[in-house]
């Protein structure tokens, strides 16, 4: 499932032209495109997918909707790592985990 979720952002710069922010999204934080809100600014919050900041949002409600999206599991769902799940979903250890390359140097 892919999300639009709340964020904080942190900090603001340009990188090769573009504007970037690190934003905070109840404790993951994320590099994301302010592209489409050229005017938003550090301290306050943003509805992001896939990577853009679309649509500014007041901290009440963010907060609400983090707080929503944690209780049900979604957060961490939206944000773990993608190699992770299908190791986890075969049954498998993932790759390059400790186990892994424990059990290759034996």
């Amino acid at each position: 499932m892919c999300l639009a979720v709340p964020g904080r952002v942190m900090d603001i710069e340009e990188r090769d032209g573009t504007r970037m922010a690190t934003v905070d999204f109840g404790g993951v934080v994320k590099e994301v495109c302010l592209e489409y809100l050229p005017d938003l600014q550090v301290g306050e919050y943003a509805i992001v997918h896939v990577g853009f900041a679309l649509q500014r949002l007041d901290e009440e409600s963010a907060k609400q909707t983090l707080e929503l999206f944690a209780n049900l599991g979604m957060l961490q769902e939206e944000f773990r790592d993608p190699w992770e799940l299908a190791a986890e979903a075969s049954g498998s250890p993932r790759p390059d985990s400790s186990e892994t390359t424990q059990e290759a140097r034996q």
